[in-house]
Parts: structure tokens; sequence; C-alpha cells
């Protein structure tokens, strides 16, 4: 799990609640055309290794202990803050993250990173009746027609109000990711420059 880059660049001196309609150096492959957009579910994040063991996103502040048996990833130099995973067992979701395990059956679970959503997780904006995993590699392609700043934001914000998307993630062939979310957009009234 590596951090994505946001589309947008973000000036949090002046904009701290939105994006500025410049592109994120390393990104303008996306204006190019040259992936393919998939919806960003809005959950939490967790996989499963080639062992079959799960584990749950962790993000520890800065001064602050980690957990047990936490596996560090990398720190953002920044915020101070290190992004790992720990056991899934160990998580404040591990019960949800049971249920989901129930909810999706005797099925095997492929090696790889999974969402966590239902009603029980950040306030259910996927609107789920169930707790359940979705498979990353298999999340919903979407179509972006219109490459620009305008165009991505409408794009968003439209999938966010039909159905409470979180935002997109765009796969490049090569294996690079840029991502966007409705919230790094001004609310409606609020400048959009």
């Amino acid at each position: 799990m590596r951090k994505i880059p946001t589309l947008f660049l973000r000036d949090f001196a002046t904009r701290p609640a939105g994006v500025l309609p410049e592109v994120t150096p390393g990104c303008d492959w996306v204006l190019a055309g040259e992936g393919v957009a998939t919806r960003k579910y809005d959950g939490t994040c967790t996989r499963v290794d080639e062992a079959g063991a799960w584990w749950a996103r962790r993000e520890v502040r800065a001064g602050r202990a980690a957990p047990p048996e936490f596996v560090p990833l990398s720190t953002d130099p920044a915020t101070g803050k290190t992004v790992g995973w720990e056991p899934v067992v160990r998580s404040s979701f591990a019960k949800f993250h049971t249920e989901a395990l129930a909810e999706g059956g005797r099925r095997q679970w492929p090696p790889g990173t999974y969402e966590l959503i239902g009603p029980r997780i950040n306030g259910n904006p996927e609107r789920s009746g169930t707790h359940r995993l979705v498979h990353h590699g298999t999340a919903e392609r979407l179509d972006v027609t219109e490459l620009t700043f305008e165009g991505v934001r409408a794009r968003v914000l439209a999938l966010a109000s039909a159905d409470g998307c979180e935002g997109i993630v765009w796969h490049h062939p090569d294996g690079r990711m840029a991502k966007i979310k409705a919230r790094d957009f001004p609310r409606a009234g609020g400048p959009t420059a």
C-alpha cells in the first residue's frame, strides 16, 4: 500500500479544504487520457496477504506509539503520520470485518487490498445494507469524458451526489495511480478556482 497522489495540487496555506486547478506533478498522464478510472469506495482499507492473514490500514500520528504487530510502510514528512498495517483482529473494525467475511460466504479471497464498507463504517456513505468487502482490483470502472479540472470536478461531485461515491482513482498501465475525492472540491457556492 502506497499513498496515492491527489490529481490536483493542494495549497494548504490558502485553501485547506480543497484543490487548485493545477495538476500535481507526475499526474499529468490522467488528463492525457492514459489511465482507467475506477470508483474510490468510502470505507476502510484492508488486505489479505498470500498466507491468508487479514490486515487493516492504520495511521499512527507523530509521537504516538504504534500498536502491537504494526507493520509500518511510510511516513509523511509533512504530517509525521506513519501509515502501515495492523492485524485486522486488533483494529476497531474487527467485528464488522468478521461480518463482511460471513456476508461473503465460503468464497476464496484472493490476496490484495479490499475496502470494508457498511452500516457502521464512516457513517455508511456507500449506503450498503450490510458490511462487505470490495476488492480494489475489481472496482467499478467509470467514464470520465471531460479530463479538465471542471470536468473532473463535475463528474466526481455528480457521483457523490448520486450514490455516495467517495471519488475516483485512475490506474495507469505501468502501475501509477492518482485520485480525487468529492471533498477535495469546495462546496456549492464557494470558489471553484
